[in-house]
């Protein structure tokens, strides 16, 4: 199948939480290379729904904020009812760069890969130093514990088949369900592989607080190891 006709299978689903400032402009580019863009706004209290559907996005609204993890949820449910093949995930702040989307289809066309994770840390010169070292230390860790190599776990612009999707329900909620979602695929022993996308840094502030992020992240692993180690008793 042509990348152009896979093109017309896929959607791209972005979680927006007060992105009224840049979100329209995300979506508009988003649909210069896949034309379906879902935007799951989560409980925001500013424009974002109304900006998002004038730039041409089916808008999903959570009433109150719920986290990220469940945003996705929802992005993913739409996505499965609607019948396509696969799902982009990507942020709504303008830190993944929309021209990057033919890259995800290109890998998952030429191979097949059913999760390609995208991949900052080649270029991480304008990542912030503590999220580059929080991001290394915690792709360490996990890469250890899916038995496979993904360098930048924390990268939420992903692309996922459908049929894996249902596969990576996360207990968490909030970031560290991005992580959760990479265990869940790997042990079911899927395959994952990286897609090298640019680093984007402006003058917006991140929502992801190092401190209390990273506490989430070593909550949420260390859930899952006991639960493992309970299952293989």
């Amino acid at each position: 199948m042509s990348q152009t006709r896979q093109l017309q299978r896929g959607c791209v689903v972005i979680p927006a939480y007060n992105e009224e400032r840049r979100i329209a402009a995300v979506v508009r580019r988003a649909k210069e290379q896949v034309p379906a863009v879902i935007v799951v706004d989560d409980g925001s209290r500013d424009g974002t729904a109304r900006e998002a559907e004038a730039a041409g996005a089916s808008v999903l609204r959570h009433e109150s904020n719920r986290g990220k993890g469940a945003a996705l949820e929802t992005g993913f449910r739409y996505a499965r009812g609607h019948g396509f093949d696969y799902v982009i995930t990507m942020d709504g702040d303008g830190q993944h760069d929309p021209a990057d989307l033919p890259k995800f289809v290109e890998a998952y066309v030429r191979t097949g890969i059913p999760v390609l994770v995208g991949n900052r840390m080649a270029d991480a010169g304008q990542m912030p130093w503590i999220r580059r070292f929080t991001n290394r230390v915690m792709s360490w860790l996990l890469s250890r514990d899916m038995g496979q190599y993904v360098p930048d776990t924390q990268c939420g612009y992903r692309l996922l088949r459908c049929d894996v999707v249902p596969l990576v329900s996360a207990e968490s909620t909030r970031y560290a369900a991005e992580s959760e979602m990479l265990l869940h695929v790997a042990d079911r022993g899927i395959r994952i592989d990286a897609v090298p996308v640019a680093t984007i840094y402006r003058d917006e502030k991140s929502k992801i607080n190092p401190f209390r992020d990273t506490i989430r992240f070593i909550r949420m692993l260390r859930n899952y190891r006991r639960k493992k180690r309970a299952a293989r008793r």
